[in-house]
C-alpha cells in the first residue's frame, strides 16, 4: 500500500462525513429560518391584535369618562 492509497483510504471517508454534516447543517439552517420567520409573523400579528384591543378599551373608557363628566 503506497502513500496515495493511504491518503485516499483516510481522506475519502473524512470528506464524505464532512459533506454529509455540511449538507445536514445547511438543511437545518434553512428550516430554522423558515420557522423563525413564521414565529416572527405570529408575534407581529399578536402585537397588532393587542394594539387593536387596547385601542378599543381606551375608546370604551373614554366614553365612560365622558358620560361621567356630563353628569
Amino acid at each position: 500500500m503506497n502513500n496515495l492509497q493511504l491518503y485516499i483510504a483516510i481522506g475519502v471517508p473524512v470528506l464524505l462525513n464532512f459533506g454529509t454534516v455540511l449538507a445536514f447543517f445547511l438543511l437545518l439552517n434553512g428550516n430554522m429560518n423558515t420557522r423563525l420567520d413564521a414565529m416572527n409573523r405570529r408575534f407581529d400579528d399578536m402585537r397588532d391584535l393587542w394594539r387593536a384591543e387596547l385601542h378599543r378599551v381606551e375608546e370604551v373608557l373614554d366614553a365612560r369618562l365622558k358620560h361621567l363628566e356630563e353628569r
